[in-house]
């Protein structure tokens, strides 16, 4: 482990000393190194071309709405190779909350998750992408995926 020393105005460190309380950060390192690790994913997730990832995909849909809980299970069968699993929880009556993990290069997750999402009486529906290291051999049906920080 590499030690680094920075310096930060009084008003600074005092806002960043806030802003770790209410996060419930014990120390400063830490809070710094999860800082680090959020600017490095974001870089790898503006430039995706070629970079993996695994995802939570989560929406909330009308079950009644014509065909659609059929079309929702067409798109993850046609993109068997990205979805991992899937969660599927009755909100009422007309509502269903389902969770789809997935894994797979950032382009064709992202192209999947806007194309279910953007499905009619698909609603709230949002991805949550973390870039990983895919180890050298484990492309096809056994992948190791390691976050990169």
């Amino acid at each position: 482990m590499q030690r680094i020393t920075i310096s930060l105005s009084d008003a600074l460190a005092n806002d960043f000393d806030a802003w770790m309380q209410r996060r419930r950060y014990e120390n400063r390192s830490e809070a710094v190194r999860d800082l680090v690790r959020a600017a490095l994913e974001a870089d790898r997730l503006a430039e995706p071309e070629g970079h993996w990832c695994v995802a939570a995909l989560s929406y909330v849909y009308d079950h009644h709405s014509r065909d659609l809980a059929e079309r929702l299970t067409a798109l993850q069968h046609d993109h068997h190779d990205l979805v991992l699993s899937s969660m599927h929880v009755h909100l009422d009556h007309h509502s269903c909350l389902e969770t789809v993990m997935l894994r797979g290069r950032i382009n064709d997750v992202r192209s999947f998750a806007d194309s279910l999402i953007a499905q009619p009486g698909v609603r709230h529906g949002r991805v949550n992408v973390v870039p990983v290291e895919v180890e050298s051999g484990h492309y096809q049906y056994h992948v190791h995926a390691h976050p990169h920080t």
